[in-house]
């Protein structure tokens, strides 16, 4: 479904049409002076994706830990460097 851009004075008089096309899939970018500001989606498209970039953030963690090692520097050291 294409997606489209509306302005934000026109987006608030039509609100209820477009949030039944943002239910039905569709993605509304509500602009501002022609930069966009907002998107109006369906909630269902929001939580997979938010659950995806969920998963993807937390596999990428877990492999900067398992890649992390400690360095030649002691501790101690680093923490007072930090505190000059």
């Amino acid at each position: 479904m294409k997606s489209v851009e509306i302005g934000a004075f026109e987006a608030k008089n039509r609100l209820s049409e477009l949030l039944q096309r943002a239910e039905k899939g569709q993605k509304i970018y509500i602009t501002r002076r022609g930069r966009r500001v907002a998107v109006l989606a369906g909630a269902a498209d929001d939580e997979s994706s938010l659950e995806s970039d969920r998963r993807t953030l937390i596999k990428e963690i877990r492999a900067f830990r398992a890649a992390a090692r400690p360095g030649p520097e002691p501790l101690k050291r680093l923490i007072e460097e930090g505190r000059k």
